[in-house]
């Protein structure tokens, strides 16, 4: 029978003592009370556990072997439960392939989106491009010089996974008895045996000729065959002296620029994605930047000479212990500068920031005889066997960079040269989602288009409102998961929820107006009531006030917190908890207690930290002052540029000035007083450890005192106990 309520008995997670509770479903439940409560306890390590290990539990035996099995909670009976959701405050995912767009799915969306109705574009020439004939392609081909070779290809198989015994007994039966697989090319009368679950290219190999007058009427044939196999596309590839490929051309039946003779390959969902080799930049491989040596962190002190050890990395050298030298200079090393210096006529005594520039690309970068000191460090990382030397030169010589290729962009110039309404994919996923709402309102498309894209553009449209409704709309779609706070990480997993759609679930939230404005609690509240009357149960931990009285029904636990807490104090709607005088909420609701405001410091200011020309992201070259030796406030509407004043900019330009740290700050002019200041501390919501060996009193050092404290004993002294006896992480102190 059909329960209308989720009945829990004997609940005993944690601190909880042993509680009774009755909580409706498809009604938003707020769970309140002190930090330590146990409101976690309940939502999470009781609710949410029981409901989620039902359902893994349900799956086959295959199916539960990829899902990660939870506990069973200590509890005498749960009923009524439906399969549960937990939106947490975490990191949706520290991937730096992730971003919101692929997180919320938007982007797979897009990607269908400039598939169906994308404009291509020669990356060239910025043409627009059309498709090609057969004759247009064999005129291409006999523009190669004379006595090129060439290899026909018809590519019947791109990226997909499979074994393929029936495709290579159809291509034998057509007449064609070699095929390029993975590679490498193979007689189809013995073909390699291919992995079931590994992707795989195959293409025909349709006819091999070499580029003459006489072979035009064979060269069209070839070409229409090759198109028939393989739906209108064709790869050739021109051999040069000693048989390896030289080029590989890409032919299209559907586009191709007449100008600059550039084909570009089916424009399918899958040309759009920087996760794979289809559409990702190659250089950077769809991460939109690379790990580099960083010029400024080999040349620190541009005013010390060669001479005297500009050169970082090789005024102290890399090696491992075993093998360090003496002295403070490599005569190998030396005399390799020395021979650069003497090749281009310059003095390794001279202060590296007087050597002309090309000089310092000379010591750099090297020239036909050195390889350079950087080339050096790039191919020591690459090629050496020692973990030691890789870290080093990886931690004091190297930086995240903005791929030079595809800009940041992530994907291949031909990809960000197909046009939807004007603008390239990247530029849409650089938007703020407040600005690509009003976008696809205000997109002007054919008849054609419209048709086409009607459905696509729907979802687009709807996913971007629900990120909106949620308070995020100054956040872009290209923008990395991993860079996000908490709070923001939730609301998104939440806008994705609701896009959905799903019905009779069970969705746990941690706090999800954490992080928000007053001005966007309202319609964090819309959405959290919208996904209710979808017909799920919303199951919230919350202090929130505004939260508080807007639920369908409050379970207060206490009275206190630890093992005075774990209590139901209260289960019931808000008008029936205001009477309650049991109730620590209560008493704060009605006023009876409150926080008062302290009274203004009377603290002298002298010193201030000033922040001068802050114009990262969307700070619009604003100069701050803020006070020292005082408790300051930086507060302001959800994407105002908070984090990007208090992070980006100040945060890290002082561990750059401080700690010599490698972090890039963002753009500003200057940091003035930073000198009054000798450390720099930040406080956020990443979690403290995950290892389970930390504890509170470790973490917080505490626990070597008290290691300190028994080794000191007398019992201690007379064992000749040391405080590492005292460890559970070292042999002799652990069990």
């Amino acid at each position: 029978m059909f329960s209308d309520k989720i009945i829990i008995k004997g609940a005993r997670q944690h601190n909880l003592k042993n509680i009774d509770i009755e909580i409706p479903r498809n009604k938003l439940v707020v769970i309140t009370g002190l930090s330590g409560s146990g409101k976690s306890s309940l939502a999470f390590d009781t609710i949410y556990a029981e409901g989620q290990r039902r359902y893994v539990e349900s799956l086959s035996a295959y199916a539960r072997q990829f899902l990660e099995q939870m506990e069973k909670p200590d509890v005498d009976y749960i009923s009524g439960l439906s399969p549960a959701i937990a939106i947490q405050q975490k990191a949706v995912s520290k991937n730096p392939r992730s971003t919101v767009g692929t997180v919320t799915e938007i982007y797979d969306y897009l990607r269908l989106l400039f598939a169906r109705v994308g404009v291509p574009h020669c990356p060239k020439c910025k043409k627009e491009i059309k498709p090609q004939s057969a004759q247009q392609i064999v005129s291409e081909l006999m523009k190669l010089s004379a006595g090129t070779k060439i290899i026909i290809l018809s590519p019947v198989i791109q990226g997909r996974k499979g074994e393929y015994h029936e495709l290579f007994k159809n291509i034998l039966q057509k007449g064609f008895i070699r095929a390029k697989i993975d590679g490498k090319i193979y007689e189809l009368e013995n073909p390699p045996k291919l992995e079931k679950y590994k992707k795989h290219d195959i293409s025909v190999v349709v006819d091999r000729l070499e580029i003459s007058p006489s072979v035009k009427s064979r060269l069209s044939e070839s070409v229409e065959s090759a198109l028939k196999l393989s739906n209108g596309i064709i790869a050739v590839e021109t051999q040069s002296l000693n048989c390896s490929i030289a080029q590989s051309l890409i032919f299209s039946e559907h586009h191709s620029c007449t100008n600059c003779g550039i084909s570009i390959p089916e424009i399918s969902p899958r040309f759009f994605s920087f996760n794979a080799p289809y559409g990702a930049c190659p250089e950077c491989s769809g991460l939109g930047k690379k790990i580099e040596v960083d010029e400024d962190l080999v040349v620190p002190d541009k005013n010390l000479s060669v001479y005297d050890g500009a050169i970082l990395p090789w005024s102290k050298p890399i090696t491992t212990k075993r093998h360090r030298w003496s002295g403070a200079w490599s005569n190998y090393y030396y005399s390799l500068l020395s021979g650069v210096a003497r090749r281009h006529n310059f003095s390794l005594n001279t202060p590296f920031n007087k050597l002309s520039r090309e000089n310092q690309k000379h010591v750099l970068f090297g020239d036909t005889e050195f390889e350079g000191v950087i080339g050096n460090l790039e191919r020591r990382y690459k090629e050496t066997e020692s973990e030691y030397v890789r870290e080093e030169i990886f931690t004091k010589f190297m930086r995240s960079k903005i791929c030079e290729k595809c800009r940041g962009h992530r994907l291949k110039d031909e990809v960000l040269a197909v046009t939807f309404s004007g603008k390239n994919i990247s530029e849409i996923t650089g938007m703020s989602i407040k600005d690509a709402i009003e976008f696809f309102k205000n997109v002007q498309l054919t008849e054609t288009e419209k048709f086409i894209s009607k459905e696509i553009t729907k979802e687009i449209t709807a996913r971007l409102s629900f990120l909106e409704n949620v308070g995020l709309d100054y956040i872009t779609l290209g923008r990395e998961s991993s860079t996000l706070a908490g709070g923001e990480a939730q609301r998104i997993q939440l806008a994705t929820q609701i896009g959905s759609g799903l019905v009779g679930v069970l969705y746990v939230l941690d706090e999800p107006t954490i992080g928000l404005h007053q001005r966007d609690n309202r319609r964090l509240l819309d959405t959290l009531s919208k996904l209710k009357n979808l017909g799920n149960t919303l199951l919230v931990v919350e202090h929130d006030e505004e939260t508080i009285r807007s639920a369908d029904y409050i379970i207060d636990l206490g009275p206190g917190a630890g093992e005075a807490g774990g209590e139901i104090v209260f289960a019931g709607k808000i008008e029936d908890l205001l009477k309650n005088e049991k109730s620590l909420t209560a008493k704060y609701l009605n006023g009876e207690l409150g926080i008062p405001v302290p009274e203004k410091s009377k603290r002298e200011i002298k010193n201030f930290l000033e922040v001068k020309g802050a114009q990262q992201f969307n700070l619009k070259n604003i100069d701050v002052r803020i006070p020292l030796g005082n408790f300051t406030a930086i507060t302001g509407v959800s994407g105002s540029g908070k984090s990007t004043l208090v992070y980006e900019i100040l945060y890290k330009a002082l561990t750059q000035k401080i700690y010599k740290s490698k972090e890039i700050p963002g753009v500003h002019k200057d940091i003035l007083g930073w000198q009054k200041i000798d450390k720099v501390i930040i406080v956020d919501q990443s979690p403290i450890g995950r290892t389970p060996r930390s504890n509170p009193a470790t973490y917080t050092g505490v626990y070597t005192h008290i290691r300190d404290l028994f080794s000191r004993l007398p019992q201690s002294k007379m064992r000749g106990w040391t405080p590492g006896r005292f460890s559970f992480n070292v042999k002799g102190g652990r069990c």
